[in-house]
């Protein structure tokens, strides 16, 4: 496994601080959260954030590639808006699914963890959501179609393909009414 780009520990603890613990969790699910979030959800909304949107543009040596042949994962890029889902988490519950969420989503600390004003149906939530910045290790830039193509047809990790994951979570996305052109247009450079 590749060494952490930084010690998630300390991250963990600035989001249990910075969540209190004084009413439910909310988290920001805007890929496989949606469709696979391993805890019990007490409610899930759609929900808008602005100034942030969802990209396949996060290297991934460990869920979805390897070291070898790494493949790619969404992350939250800032600029512009994107559509996905909030997940309530019970009050009881949230500390052990934030521990669960640093487990899954944390285990090389490349995400910036941000809670993020999400607009819902049902008035506003503050949810914790997974960004990357464009300075980060991890972040791909603008690869040519024909990576994207290897990158489908080669990658895998501990949860599956980069293909797969792409492909269910445009699924997803689309069974819930939100389009993502550009999500469209990456899967059609899959073999």
């Amino acid at each position: 496994m590749p060494a952490p780009v930084r010690d998630p520990a300390p991250m963990l603890r600035h989001a249990l601080q910075q969540w209190g613990g004084t009413g439910d969790l909310w988290v920001f699910a805007y890929a496989s959260l949606i469709w696979r979030p391993d805890f019990d959800v007490a409610e899930q909304r759609l929900a808008k954030v602005h100034g942030w949107h969802r990209a396949l543009k996060m290297w991934s040596r460990v869920n979805r590639g390897s070291p070898d042949c790494p493949g790619l994962v969404f992350a939250l890029l800032s600029g512009g808006s994107c559509h996905g889902a909030v997940l309530r988490v019970a009050k009881r519950d949230g500390e052990a699914v934030l521990r669960k969420l640093w487990e899954r989503e944390m285990v090389t600390g490349v995400y910036d963890p941000k809670w993020l004003h999400c607009r819902t149906a049902h008035g506003p939530v503050q949810a914790l959501a997974f960004t990357l910045s464009r300075l980060s290790p991890n972040f791909t830039g603008e690869l040519p179609p024909e990576r994207y193509r290897h990158i489908f047809a080669a990658s895998r990790g501990r949860y599956g393909t980069t293909l797969d994951y792409a492909d269910q979570t445009l699924r997803c996305l689309q069974q819930h009414g939100i389009r993502d052109a550009a999500l469209q247009k990456l899967l059609a450079h899959a073999p």
